[in-house]
């Protein structure tokens, strides 16, 4: 029941981050890029963590890959709210 629970996690991981790849292709904006990249190593280390029955949730390697996940997450809000040069400076000359 473990394995499938982890599989079904890992599939959703997966499809959403294929979903932003697809939004990241239609719209351009590197918001989506962040996240579809974040959600795929979210689901790439469900896959992992469920196939190496060896290593246990706790090490370290589990915790720097989620800290790589959520600090994806984190930069692409920070660059998506952070105003551009281009846009101050056109903002100034009104």
């Amino acid at each position: 029941m473990d394995l499938m629970l982890a599989g079904a996690g890992a599939m959703g991981s997966v499809l959403i981050g294929l979903f932003f790849l697809r939004f990241w292709r239609t719209s351009g904006d590197r918001f989506f890029v962040y996240f579809a990249l974040s959600f795929l190593i979210e689901g790439a280390h469900r896959v992992y963590a469920s196939l190496t029955p060896g290593m246990s949730e706790d090490s370290p390697f589990h915790f720097l890959l989620r800290l790589l996940s959520y600090c994806l997450i984190l930069w692409a809000i920070a660059c998506k709210n952070w105003p551009r040069k281009k846009a101050v400076e056109e903002g100034g000359r009104d």
